[in-house]
């Protein structure tokens, strides 16, 4: 079922949602297809189609996600209400082929005012996640997979493209546990799976406390994973070092497990942080020839890094 017959529907399945929570909802709707000012669409990819109607939010996962596992994600944030978004709904539905869930809506981060970014509430809450033992069992997280399939599209998309060579290089100087072809060498920890800023939400209201959101890739795993977007934004450039510092410190702080509280980071993160910077580098090339243009200055500097990466022996996974 194709995007837009899915969107029509997961906006009236999340109005009738809504409503049973706010049966006076200012939107004033009185038949399901009327467009209302409570209406809005958040994202809409193959991957994730995101609705909302007053407080309440519909995700359409992928169709290809698994519904069991999904649900298994969906009870550890019911279950880990001070660390993670908790649902509306204790399992998936299913609409048009694609497992839905139900959500409330939170203010996000602001892209707009990145000097406010929540570097620490990040980094604390990655700590505390790490710490705790999954309440149920949950398959491993998705990183390592999600990398792959990026370095797969690159391989289909634009096999000749100049930039395709170091990214394929650098990717393949990885242990195996990194591409996703091995068990990877920790399984209890709990990740996140997909950190970023994006992923952060403050709920219920603008002065609640920041959670973690979005369990798609959510499982066990290395912990040094949920650290390596922004360790690799930092040895690319692409994140200051005093960004860096404050989170990497916040999560020594709140004591989390995927570095030593003080000798050097860096065993530990080196080849989470390469697997991203190729990850990273494979979607923006793929990117770049989709579009038909040349790549910006932030895909030069991420296909460079390959390019150093290439030449230096990764060091051995702490896990």
């Amino acid at each position: 079922m194709t995007t837009d017959a899915l969107l029509p529907a997961l906006t009236a399945r999340v109005r009738a949602t809504a409503h049973t929570h706010i049966p006076a909802c200012p939107c004033g709707a009185t038949t399901p297809a009327e467009t209302t000012v409570c209406d809005a669409t958040l994202a809409d990819r193959a991957d994730a189609t995101v609705v909302r109607h007053a407080g309440t939010v519909a995700k359409a996962h992928a169709a290809d996600a698994d519904p069991a596992e999904l649900a298994l994600r969906v009870a550890v944030a019911a279950r880990l209400p001070g660390i993670l978004l908790p649902p509306l709904g204790p399992t998936p539905v299913t609409l048009h082929g694609r497992p839905v869930t139900y959500w409330p809506y939170g203010t996000p981060v602001d892209p707009q005012d990145p000097d406010a970014a929540p570097w620490e509430a990040a980094a604390t809450l990655l700590a505390r996640l790490h710490r705790t033992t999954a309440p149920v069992a949950v398959p491993p997280m998705r990183g390592p997979a999600k990398a792959a399939q990026a370095v797969a599209r690159l391989r289909a998309v634009a096999p000749h493209h100049p930039a395709t060579a170091p990214v394929l290089h650098a990717w393949a100087a990885l242990p195996a546990w990194a591409r996703d072809e091995a068990a990877m060498p920790d399984t209890a920890t709990l990740c996140h799976g997909d950190l970023h800023l994006g992923q952060l939400i403050r709920h219920p209201a603008a002065e609640g406390p920041w959670l973690l959101i979005d369990v798609d890739d959510l499982g066990t795993g290395v912990p040094a994973w949920d650290l390596a977007r922004p360790a690799a934004w930092y040895a690319c450039g692409l994140m200051a070092p005093d960004e860096w510092h404050r989170f990497l410190t916040a999560y020594r702080a709140a004591g989390g497990p995927a570095v030593p509280s003080h000798d050097d980071p860096w065993p530990a993160l080196d080849v989470p942080a390469r697997a991203l910077t190729a990850q990273t580098a494979a979607r923006a090339v793929t990117k770049a020839v989709a579009e038909d243009r040349p790549l910006d200055e932030v895909d030069r500097s991420l296909v460079d890094a390959c390019t150093r990466m290439a030449s230096v022996r990764p060091s051995a996974p702490r896990g």
